[in-house]
């Protein structure tokens, strides 16, 4: 008795197939479609998205960018070395989420938010994690250099974008409140901060005072 016939991909999705596997880093729908001589190529992604679920590999979109990526319940088998765990301080917990929830942010709007001052050390943690970038400069007067998150923070926590950032009420249930302030994550959520009112970065405090380090 033959097995059923399995459903022939398209020249549209082998093409995209392939050349995600041979792509150096993920790519935008807009980058395939000029690699493949500008075809639509969404709905190729999506059926190949559909025909990797639940299968070794799977085709995510990450930020717009879409790559191939192990399952995560088989990450475990291809781990050579024990991870390195990274623990953030309270300092940088608060300072990632107010950049996640508020972005584009500056380093005085995130002051304005904690209610103190945040050391450039903070900062420079987050960006040599991966999770945080340089977006630009403000457009005021001593245009401060504003903050956002990046693809890797995305891929870190799981999310396709930050339409899936969890509310309040959901990090509250998940029990993900606990070292750091109520009061401070409800700011953090709550938008309207006002990058006019803002008139640069306050000087961080001196170096060696606080202790915003990645912790092995």
């Amino acid at each position: 008795m033959s097995a059923p016939d399995s459903p022939v991909p398209d020249d549209m999705e082998r093409a995209v197939e392939a050349t995600l596997f041979a792509a150096e880093a993920p790519m935008t729908a807009e980058q395939i479609s000029r690699h493949l001589g500008d075809g639509e190529v969404r709905p190729a992604l999506k059926a190949l998205q559909a025909h990797y679920q639940g299968r070794g590999i799977q085709l995510v979109e990450r930020g717009r960018h879409w790559h191939f990526e192990t399952a995560p319940d088989l990450a475990h088998l291809l781990r050579r070395e024990k991870e390195e765990v990274r623990r953030l301080s309270r300092a940088a917990t608060e300072v990632l989420a107010i950049v996640a929830y508020h972005e584009p942010v500056s380093r005085a709007e995130i002051e304005a938010i904690r209610g103190v001052q945040t050391a450039k050390g903070t900062l420079d943690v987050l960006i040599e994690a991966g999770w945080v970038r340089t977006a630009g400069r403000r457009e005021v007067p001593g245009r401060p250099v504003i903050y956002a998150t990046t693809d890797a923070f995305l891929a870190h926590f799981g999310l396709s974008s930050r339409k899936e950032l969890p509310g309040l009420d959901e990090l509250r249930a998940a029990g993900l409140l606990e070292a750091v302030d109520d009061a401070m994550v409800e700011d953090a959520l709550r938008p309207g901060i006002s990058a006019e009112t803002q008139e640069g970065d306050r000087p961080a405090t001196e170096p060696g005072l606080n202790d915003d380090r990645l912790s092995t």
